[in-house]
């Protein structure tokens, strides 16, 4: 233990104590946990909802700024650092964290529940179908990635071009300078590590769920909170084991494994389910989020009823914005050697476009089984277990027991992925920016992690805590949008210093790019 001082990992130190002193509130003072979350939840939704609303729609128009800026050209490295991963692996990898289990759990079951449900018109209507399809792409589009893409890009150019520390506090270097070192950039980083325990223990809960729903649905398992525990234990063996193979091997081959699978899922369906419909889906709910878009993401009703808002568009945003702290840090790790412009492409557009035909395939074929084949009681099912809403989807499909095994299948491993992935995060962030974290302390935040998961479902207390993690969700849009300051401006200093040297050579570097 000589080397492993308090000073020197103070952030550790505090966040496992932090999340230790929550874990217990939550666990076995539910009541009280639950009653000041939700207090402060209604607040923000009802109160501050739109700061929500407007920094994730500026964070959508400042990653697309960069993209054709004067800064497009800039290497998140140095000039001779090439990528150190493939672009699929790449892409598989980023996916995975910020998407993958979250698109299985909600790919069926949001289309439907916005048809039921729609935030404007009559239910169980055709148009109801349109308006889902149009809200669910909303939801997964370009929000969501906007929001990775800014924090991602910034930590990886503090990174890799700047030569700080991969720690959350680098981002703001230009601002607050040495003071990054002190206790300002340490409560920085605390918060980046709190905010993603929770939101990542709230998220394994979740995936236990659903993962025993498909135990019970293809094995007649029953689906309760013992068998979530054994997932959850069992789950966490496997990716300790991941863990201890480094990120070269185990997150990346996991990745590509579950994007190869997704694919696979992906095309099954298309083939076996309503085709035609799903490629007419595809297009025209494009075509209406496309259009509506700036409506969509500035819309709040200040004379009307915001309930529906609330509950889905402003929940989603501060979930996102939660997520941001493990899921930035993760792209940036895997980023080095690419450029702004590339960056941008491959973080905002592409798994945009990948979610949107996700949610066409998937959400699509089950509303055409409800509107136009007539099997109304999908909805219910649907409504009645939302983990199970995925497998009840299959069950109207041929070869329904193939694609629930490959569906479990998927659900697994991103499971895992994202356990493996947030343990590494974590242990960059507790070891002062290490991009190779030790297995000790990899190790240490996935066992918490888990059983923070377990705990929580054990005491009920799930739902309180994802309450609890969008408050603390807050907080971080305001950091982001000071983050983009920051960045604008190291990258601005940047691009005037490399045109006065090279204006010293007769060449103006903007314009011969």
């Amino acid at each position: 233990m000589k080397n492993f001082s308090f000073s020197k990992h103070s952030v550790f130190f505090i966040s496992v104590l932090l999340t230790l002193i929550f874990i217990i509130w939550g666990g076995f003072f539910t009541a009280s946990f639950n009653k000041i979350t939700t207090t402060a939840y209604d607040f923000v939704i009802e109160y501050l909802g739109w700061v929500y609303i407007g920094t994730a729609f500026f964070l959508v128009v400042y990653a697309i700024y960069l993209l054709f800026s004067k800064f497009g050209h800039i290497k998140l490295g140095k000039e001779t650092d090439k990528p150190e991963f493939k672009t699929g692996s790449w892409l598989a990898m980023l996916f995975g964290a910020g998407m993958g289990v979250g698109i299985v759990y909600w790919g069926v079951a949001e289309p439907v529940t916005h048809y039921t449900n729609p935030p404007y018109g009559e239910g169980y209507t055709a148009q109801a179908a349109n308006t889902a399809m149009k809200y669910s792409f909303f939801h997964w589009g370009l929000q969501p990635w906007g929001i990775y893409t800014v924090i991602s890009l910034a930590l990886a150019y503090f990174q890799f071009k700047k030569g700080l520390p991969a720690a959350v506090s680098s981002a703001f270097y230009p601002l607050l300078k040495e003071k990054i070192y002190g206790p300002i950039g340490k409560t920085i980083d605390i918060l980046s590590v709190f905010a993603t325990v929770f939101g990542i223990a709230t998220s394994l809960g979740l995936g236990a769920m659903q993962i025993s729903a498909g135990m019970h649905a293809l094995m007649g398992v029953p689906d309760n909170v013992s068998v979530q525990l054994i997932v959850i234990g069992v789950a966490t063996l496997l990716f300790i084991v991941s863990i201890s193979t480094g990120l070269e091997k185990g997150i990346q081959y996991l990745s590509n494994a579950a994007i190869i699978l997704s694919f696979l899922i992906m095309l099954l369906v298309l083939i076996l389910g309503p085709t035609l419909t799903i490629f007419e889906v595809f297009f025209s709910s494009l075509g209406s989020y496309a259009s509506d878009f700036v409506n969509m993401s500035l819309r709040i009703r200040p004379f009307g009823d915001n309930t529906w808002i609330g509950d889905w568009t402003l929940f989603y945003w501060a979930w996102w914005i939660a997520w941001c702290p493990f899921v930035g840090m993760f792209i940036a790790r895997i980023s080095k050697g690419r450029t702004v412009r590339e960056f941008v492409i491959g973080v905002l557009f592409v798994p945009a476009l990948g979610t949107c035909v996700w949610f066409a395939i998937f959400g699509g074929a089950a509303l055409d089984i409800i509107q136009n084949m007539g099997h109304p009681e999908l909805a219910k099912q649907i409504a009645d277990n939302v983990s199970l809403s995925i497998f009840n989807f299959f069950d109207y499909l041929p070869a329904s027991s193939l694609l629930s095994v490959i569906g479990f299948a998927v659900v697994a491993i991103y499971y895992i992925t994202v356990a493996d992935t947030s343990s590494y995060v974590l242990g960059m962030l507790s070891e002062r920016g290490n991009l190779n974290p030790s297995i000790k302390i990899k190790v240490t935040w996935g066992v918490i992690q888990s059983a923070s998961a377990a705990v929580l479902l054990l005491a009920g207390g799930l739902e309180v805590l994802q309450t609890a993690s969008l408050v603390a969700a807050f907080p971080f849009a305001i950091v982001l949008l000071l983050m983009c300051w920051s960045l604008q401006k190291a990258m601005k200093s940047e691009v005037e210093e490399e045109r006065k040297l090279k204006a010293k050579m007769g060449k103006d570097p903007i314009e011969t790019r």
